[in-house]
């Protein structure tokens, strides 16, 4: 489904995912402590994933994979500079290291293991091309549309598989029409299915976000088949994706999970980036939207033997820093996100369209 932005601009550009044009580097959770029985590696890796990375590493070095921490997935057609970690014991061959596809920056002494999730978030650096004339004052115009609206958190290309239909099998899984015997493989399957019912949640406020652009609330309510009253007090917010009743927030960019009190305020909050809207990662243990919100989220709801959680629905790129090389008609640009968060978001709005 392709969902146009309120601005009517669209943008033609050429971006290819490469390590001379995509660059990507880890943002650490904390500082290393400089001491401890562990040693912390910031590594630059490119045309590799970070299994494969994980498993160069650990042939080298003698070791088990599962001995060697890192806090997130970094992309194979990219640079991207990372922190790993290992016993420092075991790290004595690491002298002696060198692959063509891998370089070691630096190490550090810490006093525990890296974990997944151990990162406050990535900072990208992306070079678009072909950007000619006025697609340079567009592309200008929508990053400012983004500093202050912010961007979809949809789950990227990368959870369903080259031909993007693994959420299929993740499917299949929950009602018990496939069976997979490999932990990790059955697991990522399920995680894409999840995946997919939140990209189709997030459609679906977008397009009501979209609607309440031309619309007024009841012909919303109408055109989203709603019972009247559902969108009272949303069409009068300050930013774009629109709060519902019983929505259930975050503070951003970390915090815990709350349902809205009271709508107008909330809404304020949101637009000064201290809270944002989260979305239903659907399974056990975790909690539901209510009210308004909570008709729609029930759409996307399904009852999956795996733990579920909230996610952040809209996020808000920072550090957002930009540069036009005429002569080569390219368009430097980058940004930080939060943990879990695709740079393809920001791509895809740039464009003009994002695509579920």
């Amino acid at each position: 489904m392709k969902l146009l932005y309120p601005l009517n601009i669209t943008n033609d550009f050429h971006f290819n995912s490469s390590p001379r044009d995509f660059i990507v580097e880890e943002i650490p959770l904390y500082e290393f402590s400089g001491d401890g029985e562990h040693l912390v590696v910031k590594i630059r890796k490119k045309e590799l994933t970070t299994w494969e990375m994980l498993d160069i590493l650990s042939s080298h070095l003698g070791i088990k994979r599962r001995d060697i921490g890192y806090a997130g997935l970094k992309d194979k057609n990219a640079l991207t500079i990372q922190y790993v970690s290992m016993l420092a014991k075991d790290a004595e061959k690491l002298e002696s290291f060198a692959h063509e596809k891998i370089k070691i920056l630096e190490t550090y002494r810490h006093n525990n293991k890296i974990r997944v999730g151990h990162l406050k978030g990535n900072r990208f650096h992306i070079r678009l091309k072909k950007v000619l004339g006025i697609q340079k004052d567009k592309l200008d115009s929508v990053l400012e549309w983004i500093k202050t609206n912010g961007v979809p958190n949809y789950f990227g290309h990368q959870r369903f598989g080259t031909d993007g239909n693994n959420w299929e099998d993740g499917k299949k899984l929950i009602d018990g029409k496939l069976r997979i015997r490999d932990k990790k493989t059955r697991e990522f399957l399920i995680a894409s299915y999840q995946s997919y019912l939140f990209n189709g949640w997030l459609s679906k406020r977008i397009e009501l976000s979209l609607l309440l652009e031309k619309f007024s609330e009841s012909e919303t309510e109408g055109v989203m088949q709603l019972p009247a009253g559902t969108l009272e007090g949303t069409a009068k917010q300050p930013i774009f994706f629109k709060l519902l009743k019983g929505d259930l927030m975050m503070h951003y960019p970390y915090g815990r999970v709350f349902e809205i009190e009271e709508l107008e305020s909330e809404a304020q909050r949101f637009a000064a980036k201290d809270i944002a809207p989260t979305g239903l990662i659907a399974g056990k243990r975790v909690k539901r939207a209510a009210a308004s919100a909570g008709l729609i989220e029930a759409q996307y709801d399904e009852q999956i033997g795996e733990d579920g959680s909230r996610r952040y629905a809209w996020i808000f790129p920072s550090h957002i820093e930009k540069k036009y090389v005429e002569e080569k008609a390219h368009y430097e640009l980058s940004f930080v996100l939060p943990k879990g968060s695709y740079a393809t978001n920001v791509l895809d709005v740039l464009r003009g369209t994002n695509i579920s």
